[in-house]
């Protein structure tokens, strides 16, 4: 009888009966064992394609599968209209304990057809921990000496590089025998995807069920979209395919382009582009995916200022939609997901499995870095030599440029500016140092010293590598917003003023200050897409906020969180009317954050949101759609994701 059900099932055609016990379910009548021989992965090989695409869940491959019934829903089918009714008969979505909660064998079962890629989530601190069940000294010596890099995170299936949205529960720590670690805000199981089946499977259960559904790739998240209490997530990190393509042709491009999964990140794709002899566009940051929240959101990149931003390089993309199916979206076909998932948020639509993007030919990069240090006696001199820089920024962003610096103002303990790096694409040293000597002449004679680096590099890559900072994540007490500026602030002597003296307030009253200097224009013939429109006339681009600290009352940390919102960042919305922020580096409790994360595009995404997400099967904090629910249990200055996830 084993053998006999895992032939039915890989033709598509066992039907899973009634459930047993937590070890058995009935097939035609007979009781067998649920595992691994009896339930085989469940899904279909597609000819000419390779993984992720090539296993996926079809009709055929589902047909009869839908035994597995609590109230008659088919846990694992299709989406359709009766399946919309009935998840979003619920105020919140199902949690542990509630009637529709699956069993344990509903779970066996569900990692049974994924092929066994259901992970339980263990906390990644619980290492730390004798009670936990999960202790190891070792283990947890190595964590606290790596917390703060990012590929301690990445490389796991449930942590966010910043656990204040988790609910910082099962921190490392020393251990102690009392010490106890909870799950907080991270999912309850996870799903290591491999194929788009098992993405399928995830979103079809998750559907049915009403379950909260997160999408995670590397926890490199500022608001707390990738993680969620009582939450499955679907972990795309595993997906790594890099194919080089030698030339795609599409209405509006023709070149060489890399067909890349939704778990590259930055570092391998600049890799397989250099081996090409290439250049490709992604994020600066060491850990960052490429094709995740990064591009969906718009996504700046050191070279936004002569190729546009991330969403700019998208020919093709591959995802699976709220209701399983797996589509291809470019200009041809599925043209609204297509114009949505380029700029409009991750999270959101469906789960992008790969994109097509663009490749560019090998760019020379020269620019400059620096670590300067002033002196509390010489925040006025400060201030100037930052002044004078700001007031280049129009001339620099023609040109192409990429300023990417770190102001901290500390009051009695001075000033630091990290200039890291300031780079022109194309550019050699020579041309860079004549580009900057007028600025770098006003600083000698202002007494301004910074004590510059050069450097010229004949690619990208070697630039990057070498030059670009290495982020330090793990925080746990750290709330940010950003803002665009737009060009027209420097227009006029009186607008420019307003601009610059609000900055300088809000760095001296504690805020840091993390500046680019850019404009990501859309490049000639690119196709619209959903990308926040005031990235186009942008020439700066800037990260607000600051940390607070062990000692502080619960009163204390939330009037100074309501600081960063309503004073420092309200502050630059004054000098910025009618511009906006980037969602993917904003502040989660921006007050109107569909005008300033998507703008003009906003009613237009929220309209694609409705017709392909009827069940409300995504939800990310910012996200298109999300002002119509909230998380349960919050504090009124900062949303984390510890509570239950309900309709308003």
């Amino acid at each position: 009888m084993a053998s006999l059900a895992r032939t039915l099932l890989l033709a598509g055609a066992l039907p899973l009966a009634s459930l047993v016990s937590a070890q058995t379910l009935v097939v035609d009548g007979v009781e067998i064992p649920a595992n691994e021989k009896t339930v085989a992965p469940a899904g279909e090989i597609i000819d000419d394609l390779v993984l992720p695409e090539e296993f996926q869940l079809t009709d055929d491959a589902l047909a009869n599968l839908t035994a597995l019934q609590l109230s008659e829903i088919e846990l694992f089918g299709f989406g359709d209209e009766s399946s919309a009714k009935r998840a979003a008969s619920g105020d919140c979505k199902t949690y542990p304990g509630d009637a529709l909660w699956p069993s344990k064998l509903v779970w066996k079962v569900f990692n049974l057809l994924t092929g066994g890629a259901l992970i339980e989530t263990v906390p990644i601190g619980a290492v730390c921990y004798k009670t936990s069940g999960h202790y190891d000294a070792a283990a947890c010596e190595n964590l606290l000496a790596t917390w703060t890099d990012g590929k301690t995170h990445s490389d796991h299936p449930t942590s966010v590089m910043s656990s204040l949205y988790q609910g910082m529960t099962c921190l490392p720590q020393k251990a102690t025998d009392d010490g106890i670690c909870e799950i907080g805000g991270y999912p309850v199981y996870t799903v290591k995807a491999t194929t788009v089946s098992q993405i399928q499977l995830a979103i079809n259960f998750a559907r049915t069920l009403n379950l909260r559904l997160v999408v995670h790739n590397t926890g490199h998240d500022f608001l707390g979209k990738s993680t969620g209490y009582g939450s499955l997530s679907i972990w795309t990190h595993n997906l790594k395919t890099i194919k080089y393509i030698e030339k795609v042709v599409t209405p509006s491009y023709t070149g060489k382009a890399f067909k890349i999964g939704a778990g590259v990140q930055v570092g391998e794709l600049y890799a397989a582009a250099h081996k090409q002899g290439l250049t490709a566009i992604g994020g600066e940051c060491k850990d960052v995916g490429v094709t995740g929240g990064y591009t969906q959101g718009g996504g700046h990149s050191p070279l936004s200022g002569v190729h546009g931003l991330g969403a700019d390089q998208v020919l093709s993309i591959d995802v699976v939609l709220p209701n399983g199916r797996f589509v291809t979206a470019d200009e041809k076909q599925n043209k609204d997901l297509f114009w949505a998932l380029r700029g409009g948020g991750g999270g959101t639509f469906g789960v992008v499995t790969s994109m097509t993007v663009k490749a560019h030919p090998k760019t020379r990069f020269a620019g400059v870095t620096w670590a300067a240090s002033f002196s509390a006696n010489q925040t006025e001199l400060f201030w100037q030599g930052v002044e004078a820089y700001w007031r280049h920024f129009p001339e620099y962003a023609a040109l192409g440029t990429y300023g990417y610096s770190t102001i901290f103002s500390m009051g009695e303990a001075g000033s630091t500016w990290t200039m890291n790096p300031w780079t022109v694409p194309g550019y050699t040293l020579d041309q860079f140092k004549a580009m900057s000597a007028p600025l770098f002449a006003q600083w000698k004679a202002m007494g301004f010293e910074v004590n510059p680096t050069y450097f010229e590099h004949d690619n990208f890559y070697d630039t990057w590598s070498n030059h670009f900072p290495t982020e330090t994540v793990g925080n746990f007490n750290l709330h940010t917003a950003s803002r665009l500026f737009p060009g027209k602030n420097w227009e006029s002597e009186e607008t420019l003023n307003n601009t610059i003296a609000a900055l300088k307030a809000v760095g001296q009253a504690g805020s840091a200050i993390i500046q680019y200097n850019m404009n990501p224009a859309k490049p000639a013939g690119t196709p619209d897409s959903a990308a926040n429109p005031a990235w186009r006339d942008a020439i700066m681009f800037g990260i607000f906020g600051g940390m607070w600290f062990d000692g502080m009352t619960k009163e204390e940390i939330g009037a100074f969180n309501n600081k960063i919102t309503h004073e420092w960042m309200e502050s630059l919305r004054q000098v910025t009317p009618g511009g906006g922020g980037y969602g993917n580096e904003g502040d989660v409790m921006e007050p109107d954050f569909a005008q300033a994360f998507y703008g003009s595009g906003y009613d237009r995404l929220l309209s694609i949101k409705n017709a392909v997400d009827p069940w409300s099967t995504f939800w990310a904090p910012t996200a298109v759609g999300s002002e119509g629910w909230y998380i349960t249990g919050q504090e009124t200055w900062l949303t984390t994701q510890t509570g239950k996830l309900c309709r308003k």
